[in-house]
């Protein structure tokens, strides 16, 4: 087709986060003000890479900061002393590059980022610059970072990356240290742990989430696969 014009990627509109959200969110989990200045730098980077690349679904940037930022912030209450944190997929940020922002004046906190695409691990990297938090960007397939994973790890998480049972898959080599599995699910997280139960044997809580009455939060504290019959 000939005659027309293409806009450019970095062109396309970007709705902005509601003002009342941001103030919303940070009622549900309480932060700093040093850890708000710090999402703040994080919120205008994220914006800026959403106008060319797809970072979270455009329905939710107005409630940015109560769907992404306080859903990530509420997993620092189930882990208080936690330091090292690997994130799985960590994608737009969510929760790995949160946590970091918050724990940034925490001596010897270190949040690892998994993130296999380049061009989100390319996010991530200039993300962390622009908030100075303690995260390390591994641009890399899960397989292969747990090859030379950390052999301290306090906390993974992973959210919005795989049905439960693909997931423990994935991250078992690094929830056998110990580690504590912090994974936010939806309303059907009890399939969801029906299913993984066929191959695992798990001892998990599930937590209230604070931002949304229908989600939990997976809480598990041990994992080992379940030997087949025979």
């Amino acid at each position: 087709m000939s005659g027309g014009s293409i806009a450019s990627p970095a062109s396309r509109p970007v709705a902005q986060p509601d003002p009342s959200d941001r103030a919303g969110a940070l009622t549900l989990t309480p932060v700093s003000r040093e850890t708000a200045a710090r999402l703040d730098r994080f919120v205008a980077v994220l914006l800026d890479w959403q106008q060319h690349t797809n970072l979270i679904a455009p329905s939710t940037v107005p409630n940015l900061w109560t769907r992404h930022i306080a859903d990530s912030l509420q997993l620092l209450a189930l882990a208080p002393e936690a330091q090292i944190w690997v994130d799985l997929g960590s994608g737009g940020g969510f929760p790995g590059l949160v946590i970091a922002c918050a724990l940034a004046d925490t001596p010897g906190a270190q949040i690892h980022l998994v993130e296999s695409t380049q061009k989100k691990a390319a996010f991530l990297r200039e993300a962390t610059q622009a908030t100075r938090a303690p995260a390390v960007i591994h641009a890399e397939r899960i397989a292969d970072f747990v090859k030379h994973a950390p052999q301290r790890i306090d906390i993974v998480t992973a959210r919005a990356l795989a049905p439960l049972p693909k997931l423990l898959a994935e991250a078992y080599p690094l929830l056998k240290t110990p580690a504590r599995g912090l994974f936010p699910k939806g309303q059907d997280v009890a399939i969801e742990l029906t299913e993984a139960a066929k191959c695992w044997n798990v001892q998990v809580t599930l937590a209230p989430s604070r931002t949304d009455p229908r989600s939990r939060i997976i809480v598990l504290d041990a994992i080992e696969p379940r030997i087949p019959p025979g």
